[in-house]
């Protein structure tokens, strides 16, 4: 088994396929890509050079859906993350696009991107963009999720699924970005993201995230103040 992971660890998206590799118990390599300036010779695995891109031997996939279920379906004989039913399959592959899609561009690209990345850079945030995303956008998301999850402790049936994944690796972001989900309105909600945050393979990734996430918002500051 040789499989790769090319991306950057705070995104969500590289996230969610580490989780995917560890909770199936799969050894892997990441070689740090970052996004917006990949280097010429990723865009032989990804022409779009979007992150993540993965190799297993051979095989050069992007996007970290069509990795993950790639995973899913090639070694069988570890965890399964997409249920074992086709509604249940369907269902998980739903919420996984729902948080990748619609949580995505408000948590990271609105939140996180705007409180840390953009003032790391030099770049100041655009704070509006923020408390729309927090205040009109998110609120119909999460009212919509909490009835998704309903009583249950997970997503999709009893056990942990790419659904939860995907949902929490999102949150992580927003929290990095100084946020988090309001637990007196969404109490659903927040219980599972405190759920799936403690997981072994979470807490794994977690310590390095927050060194690295520090690092750079205090670049933000130094790189802001006036002259």
């Amino acid at each position: 088994m040789s499989l790769t992971v090319f991306g950057a660890p705070l995104s969500p998206f590289v996230r969610k396929v580490r989780l995917c590799l560890l909770e199936k118990g799969l050894d892997y390599q990441l070689e740090v890509v970052m996004p917006f300036t990949p280097p010429e010779w990723y865009l032989q695995l990804n022409p779009l050079g979007r992150i993540p891109a993965m190799k297993d031997g051979e095989l050069c996939l992007a996007d970290s859906s069509v990795i993950c279920q790639y995973l899913e379906e090639t070694y069988e004989q570890t965890t399964r993350l997409y249920g074992n039913t086709s509604v249940a399959r369907a269902r998980i592959r739903w919420l996984e696009k729902y948080a990748d899609y619609e949580l995505a561009p408000l948590t990271t690209f609105g939140v996180f991107r705007n409180r840390v990345l953009k003032p790391s850079a030099g770049h100041p945030c655009n704070e509006e963009g923020v408390q729309t995303a927090l205040n009109q956008k998110l609120p119909p998301h999460f009212d919509y999720l909490e009835q998704q999850l309903g009583e249950r402790p997970y997503f999709v049936g009893d056990q942990l699924s790419m659904a939860d994944i995907a949902f929490t690796c999102q949150l992580i972001n927003m929290e990095y970005g100084g946020e988090l989900i309001d637990a007196d309105r969404w109490p659903k909600l927040a219980g599972h993201f405190a759920r799936v945050k403690a997981i072994a393979s979470v807490q794994s990734l977690l310590p390095s995230e927050q060194r690295m996430t520090a690092k750079l918002i205090e670049m933000g500051k130094k790189a802001m103040q006036p002259d």
